[in-house]
């Protein structure tokens, strides 16, 4: 960090003494001088506001675990991490900057000024420049060749055809707007910033209390139709398409103002204000919240990346169904999450623990020093030599350890990686492990959007919605942008957390409660996978989703309350933070964070899908098929137009074999539907896979991969479809199992040019008319590794030697 404030420093000077004060035909306009003071000025706040805030959660560890709060279990999979953090930062210096320089002006001016019309197009660059936000818009250059067409990049570059837009779909840019943003002041202030403020003659209510009268739920039902597997693969891959990482910073960059202390409005902080009683409140009566991380150059500098003076979020991920969850999104946490240390194209595992001889997910760490917050538990310790202290895993997403389901996903996936490496290593032994590794990542892609369109996303939204949006597949359009949308990360796929059930399960082989791993309150569960380790290892969770049922979600019991009172409350200890910091509340954090977003509110995107718009409590009432809650919702919000999207969204009467409304239909649909048409990877696009690979995919079940990778020997044949066991159970090896051999190499056989050249102490990977080779490890290449065999019926250049 010294060092590279030496050298920021460094080149501050340089530029400032070459810089001169700059005139314009504006009258206003300023000097660079002043710009770069102000560049300055922000880059030290920002640095200042991230240093104090990695000093403060290290503090917390260090004094006690009982220090930790929900928020900082939020903190730790929502701030983001290595290349997303580079980006984040740069973003805050350019955001910061352009706010002080604006500030300044105004009180200059004794008025309101936007100052990026007083701006010139070199001092922009020049801040675009400092900060490092030049460096995102930098086009990238793809390669047209067979082995760049052949497997997608892991940070979804160049999926979109490389002669149009190859940074669509790609991780860490913005998500799409399908409509314009809604702020406060039009650009960057989210609707509620301003207490008191009234949109279209109604001010905003407290998002705490629209939960409180809106999604309560102290008393669930079961949906006796599905299970909760089906609840469990809905976060499964929402977490494969989208994260909208926080500020890494719990201070204002401007004020000093800590966010988990403080109910003012200050940049990062946009703190819920709570009611509750005093004998429960000793310090802050808000709930914290810290503010999306903006895109950078959004915002205040939006016209440097096409878009004015808009603020968008960033996705840290892929938009594409990739299994981006598997194997991260960038290319250091993929060689994270690879075993390199052999040739075969394996997954790293854990070498410490095993599950009944079946693998675990490796450790985020091993240090024993403190600053693990899965290592929070029952006796304190990170002493790996026992079995508690267990460290958090590390895997694609770096939410995988937020509750015990979601890990076991991740587990469960790693597992089935390796047994398929292994099988097509068996299956082609001259393949090397590069070659393993990307067949093995493509079948696992093509699995997830079997598994999601064929089983999961027309019980979702109906199979009326499926024909109106999700019509049969006509192959690849380049046109189609397949970015996530603000709208379905931040509310219409958040439906899915009205049908969570307040109990993690956990069932035996008869797909009863476990007598010696009973189920949990789902609090219980939150950053707990030394549980995993301990209680049983993947089985009674496997067990546990299987055979239960989904919460059943109903207009009077929206959300339940382990997530609207409990969420990532510590476990077994009670901590010395209560009565500090409010409880978080799920439902509370979904609706600020669609105004922290600039969601237009519910009758834009009625409007959007060609739905009727309610004017009033009537015609809302109507398209509720519910008077008492249409009042409860204007009695809140005034008017229709201005309701939270998700919380009405959720409250839509289900269509037809649906779990969402037509709104939230037409959202999800449209969604999926870009995502599969603007994939130039889906599985069923020309030239992905051969004719008889397609064919042996489309046996891929959730059921078989469960059997494979666990000791479980009966499921349900449709792992969505809630029965009692044992109606519709089956054995495990009564199920169809994808065959392999259709990626079986024949290097025998002859081509234009004769058979494919074997070299000796080498592997080899052939594309198309192409051969490319790699010397084992000890050994050293003599000559090109790539072969291609030419018209003239001759391999060129002659095959290298090892």
């Amino acid at each position: 960090m010294l060092l590279h404030n030496v050298v920021v420093m460094s080149l501050f000077l340089t530029l400032f003494c070459c810089f001169v004060f700059v005139t314009t035909e504006h009258e206003d306009a300023l000097g660079s001088s002043f710009v770069m003071r102000c560049v300055r000025e922000a880059i030290q706040q920002v640095d200042e506001a991230y240093k104090y805030s990695r000093d403060v959660f290290a503090l917390k560890q260090k004094i006690s675990k009982r220090s930790l709060t929900p928020v900082d279990f939020l903190a730790h999979f929502k701030t983001p991490a290595a290349e997303t953090r580079r980006l984040v930062r740069s973003a805050d210096y350019m955001d910061t900057a352009v706010n002080l320089i604006r500030s300044k002006v105004n009180r200059i001016h004794k008025r309101s000024l936007n100052a990026t019309e007083l701006l010139t197009e070199e001092d922009l660059e020049t801040i675009a420049r400092i900060t490092g936000c030049q460096a995102q818009i930098w086009v990238k250059t793809c390669q047209n060749d067979c082995w760049a067409d052949r497997y997608r990049s892991i940070n979804g570059i160049c999926n979109n055809n490389y002669r149009v837009l190859p940074h669509l779909g790609a991780a860490n840019r913005a998500f799409t707007r399908w409509l314009p943003q809604e702020y406060e002041d039009g650009f960057t202030l989210p609707k509620g910033w301003t207490k008191g403020k009234k949109y279209k003659g109604f001010p905003l209510p407290n998002v705490r209390e629209v939960s409180n009268k809106i999604m309560a739920a102290p008393n669930v039902k079961s949906d006796e139709m599905t299970t909760h597997m089906f609840v469990q693969w809905a976060q499964w891959m929402d977490h494969d398409m989208d994260l909208t990482p926080v500020s890494p910073s719990i201070k204002s960059f401007s004020g000093g103002i800590n966010c988990e202390m403080s109910c003012e409005n200050k940049n990062p902080c946009f703190p819920i204000e709570v009611q509750m009683p005093a004998a429960e409140m000793k310090k802050s009566k808000c709930m914290p919240f810290s503010r999306s991380a903006p895109v950078c150059g959004s915002g205040n500098l939006g016209y440097l990346f096409g878009d004015v003076n808009t603020r968008q979020q960033i996705n840290a991920l892929t938009s594409f169904v990739d299994a981006s969850n598997v194997y991260g999104s960038s290319q250091m946490k993929e060689n994270r999450l690879r075993n390199l240390s052999s040739d075969l194209g394996l997954m790293a595992v854990n070498e410490l623990y095993r599950d009944h001889g079946l693998e675990y997910l490796p450790f985020y760490s091993l240090s024993k020093q403190p600053g693990d917050p899965c290592a929070i538990n029952h006796k304190n310790t990170v002493d790996l030599q026992s079995e508690e202290g267990i460290p958090c895993f590390v895997a694609g997403d770096d939410r995988s350890n937020e509750q015990l389901g979601l890990l076991s996903f991740h587990t469960l996936f790693v597992r089935e990686h390796n047994r398929m490496a292994r099988e097509l290593k068996t299956l082609n032994p001259h393949w090397d492990g590069e070659t393993v590794y990307q067949e093995t990542r493509k079948i696992m892609g093509a699995y997830f959007q079997i598994i999601n369109y064929r089983d999961y996303v027309h019980r979702v939204i109906g199979e009326e919605a499926m024909r109106k949006y999700l019509p049969k597949y006509k192959g690849y359009d380049e046109t189609v942008d397949p970015r996530i949308s603000n709208v379905f990360a931040t509310a219409a796929f958040r439906y899915a957390h009205a049908t969570i059930m307040p109990t993690l399960f956990r069932s035996d082989e008869k797909y009863q409660e476990h007598k010696d791993y009973p189920n949990l309150h789902l609090h219980n569960a939150f950053f707990s996978p030394w549980r995993l380790v301990s209680e049983g290892g993947l089985d009674p969770i496997m067990c546990g989703l299987l055979g239960n049922p989904a919460k059943k979600q109903t207009q009077n019991a929206m959300m339940n309350e382990e997530l609207r009172q409990r969420l990532f409350e510590p476990t077994r200890e009670k901590s010395e933070s209560t009565g500090k910091v409010p409880p978080l509340d799920l439902s509370a954090l979904n609706l600020q964070r669609g105004r922290d977003h600039g969601l237009p509110g519910y009758n834009a995107w009625r409007k959007f899908c060609g739905l009727s718009q309610p004017k009033d409590k009537q015609e809302l009432a109507l398209v509720l098929g519910n008077h008492e809650l249409a009042q409860k919702f204007i009695d809140l919000y005034g008017t229709p137009d201005n309701i939270d999207l998700w919380a009405v969204g959720i409250a839509e009467p289900f269509g037809q074999g649906a779990k969402v409304g037509t709104l939230f239909a037409c959202l999800i649909g449209t969604q999926f539907a870009k995502l599969r048409d603007g994939d130039r990877f889906w599985w069923e696009n020309s030239g992905v896979f051969t004719e008889c690979q397609r064919d042996a995919l489309r046996e891929v079940t959730l059921s078989r991969i469960i059997c494979d990778n666990t000791h479980i020997k009966e499921v349900p044949k449709k792992p969505f479809d809630y029965h009692p066991y044992p109606e519709g159970f089956v054995k495990c090896d009564t199920l169809p199992k994808v065959d392999l051999t259709p990626w079986k190499d024949d290097i025998k056989v002859d081509t234009p040019c004769g058979a494919v050249p074997v070299v000796a102490n080498g592997q080899l990977s052939t594309c198309h008319s192409s051969v490319r080779y790699i010397c084992n490890p000890g050994f050293q290449m003599v000559g090109a590794n790539t072969l291609t065999c030419d018209s003239n019926g001759k391999w060129n250049p002659e095959p290298p030697i090892c």
